[in-house]
């Protein structure tokens, strides 16, 4: 089942994920380890710069109708998927971009010479939200570094139903099953599993 629960009002973002092929159907295995029959893969909108820098556009509008978004310094998005949604926020913002990345452990750190200065103030960026656990991981190292979270955005919400302590924006929120591994129907079903997102275990 997938289910509209809202997307902004001056455009159509689920015919956006449609016709730019970024909403899949199958057997997936999440980032999250739930399993779904819809995935999103958000990079097949964001392969298109002018749809990409709309969508950002109208976020940024919707953003600064509850603050000043001359006072974003930086936006952080964690990778690989929030990259091009951070870069695209940040060109329309004029500010600067970094991202996050996992080590061969698995920790979610800055790299690349990436830093964050005491007071910097940052506006956290993800493509889709499931759980919300790489957004948390981001935050908490944005706060780590002494910077100031002003705000969260994301393209699509996946019902997560997060509450990261800060404003949450998001352009498009969708109601999308998720199943527990050991209580799958897709897996009783024995439909072939697709492993889509950073983590794959094999190759999409």
């Amino acid at each position: 089942m997938l289910e509209v629960l809202y997307q902004v009002r001056d455009m159509d973002v689920l015919k956006m994920l449609k016709d730019s092929s970024s909403i899949l159907e199958g057997h997936f295995e999440l980032t999250s380890g739930y399993h779904s029959q819809y995935y999103l893969q958000c990079a097949g909108l964001l392969q298109f710069p002018r749809m990409a820098g709309d969508l950002a556009a109208s976020a940024i509008r919707i953003i600064g109708d509850e603050m000043d978004t001359g006072h974003i310094d930086t936006v952080v998005s964690p990778a690989v998927g929030g990259i091009l949604w951070g870069y695209m926020l940040a060109y329309r913002l004029e500010s600067r971009m970094i991202f996050t990345e996992r080590t061969g452990e698995g920790k979610m750190s800055l790299r690349r010479g990436f830093k964050l200065s005491r007071g910097e103030r940052v506006l956290v960026a993800e493509d889709v939200i499931t759980t919300g656990g790489s957004v948390m991981e981001v935050i908490k190292i944005c706060e780590d570094s002494g910077a100031k979270v002003l705000a969260v955005a994301g393209i699509v919400d996946r019902n997560s139903g997060v509450n990261f302590g800060y404003p949450y924006y998001y352009m498009i929120k969708l109601n999308i099953e998720k199943y527990e591994p050991n209580n799958c129907p897709l897996c009783k079903k024995n439909i072939k599993m697709i492993y889509p997102g950073s983590k794959n275990k094999k190759p999409y």
